[in-house]
């Protein structure tokens, strides 16, 4: 149902002066409350469809609608309904956090009244940072603070374009605490990142761009379903001489001295095929662990495997 959908898109097409096609008939829906993940190669796509959805893009064809209202028909409803956290660090260094929040509340029309900027401020962990100038913040105080500026409106829906990019661990770790609670508020999230076991722990749905074309979108839990191949890995008791063959093993490689990983398609054989098959190839096993398929393996086998499109 279309009171369901937080970001509608239809046949969304895009070709830059010179004939570069950087969207060729994109469609998908992004459902409400629902963190979705828009995941895909450098240069697939992703930044044009959110430029796009911003308003800083024109599309070449197709529609687009967010919370409902249509880019094009009603452009000040759909952009009052989007909050955007751009991959650049973007604003101006002469101004303190607490007036780049107000200004910008200012230009998209909140009431002094209504406006929260202490309390984004606190919510990000800036305020006391209020009254600093943003030049003397850290890169991840600043990444912080493009989150806020994207909350002044109170969007329904939050856009977070690479948001972790080269910040390190702990604050990584505070954002995503953050945008976790905007979900449990009610904000619908789209992200990118190429943090792929980022967008594992967190999407519930996520779609893969490639070539300006979407080659998936599916629950995260059936596209990591999707990886076939699976692997053991074996301690050993001496060094390696001669890695082993077998008609269940996909792939062996030897990944320390005295350890080696054997890949093998779960549709065709288990775990204990492939310890039975290595003892019997003389191996002398002291240790054995295993390791499931994620997110980077179905990341990979796709895009791999897809056909750039044309220009």
């Amino acid at each position: 149902m279309s009171d369901q959908i937080a970001i509608r898109i239809d046949g969304l097409s895009k070709t830059y002066e010179g004939g570069k096609r950087a969207l060729d008939n994109v469609s998908l829906s992004v459902p409400r409350g629902m963190i979705y993940g828009l995941l895909g190669p450098n240069g697939a796509g992703k930044s044009t469809l959110i430029n796009i959805l911003s308003g800083m893009v024109r599309k070449s064809g197709g529609r687009a609608s967010i919370w409902g209202f249509d880019i094009d028909e009603h452009p000040r409803n759909a952009k009052a309904s989007i909050g955007i956290v751009p991959q650049e660090i973007v604003f101006d260094p002469f101004f303190t956090p607490l007036e780049t929040l107000e200004i910008v509340a200012g230009l998209y029309g909140v009431p002094k009244g209504k406006r929260r900027s202490m309390e984004l401020l606190r919510a990000v962990g800036l305020e006391d940072k209020a009254n600093a100038y943003a030049r003397t913040l850290s890169g991840g105080m600043k990444r912080r603070l493009l989150v806020a500026k994207a909350m002044v409106h109170s969007p329904p829906i939050i856009v977070l374009d690479e948001p972790t990019a080269g910040v390190d661990i702990e604050l990584r770790q505070q954002l995503w605490d953050y945008v976790r609670l905007l979900n449990r508020q009610g904000v619908t999230v789209v992200l990118t990142t190429h943090y792929l076991e980022e967008a594992e722990e967190l999407c519930d749905r996520i779609a893969i761009i490639n070539h300006g074309k979407v080659i998936t979108d599916q629950p995260t839990r059936e596209l990591v379903g999707m990886a076939r191949e699976k692997a053991v890995v074996l301690t050993l008791g001496e060094d390696v001489a001669t890695l082993p063959h077998h008609a269940s093993f996909e792939k062996v490689e030897q990944t320390a001295p005295r350890e080696i990983t054997i890949s093998y398609n779960k549709d065709r054989a288990n775990a204990g095929d492939v310890l039975a098959a290595a003892q019997s190839a003389g191996l002398s096993i002291i240790d054995v662990s295993t390791r499931e398929a994620d997110l980077e393996d179905v990341f990979v086998q796709l895009t791999s495997s897809a056909k750039a499109v044309p220009t």
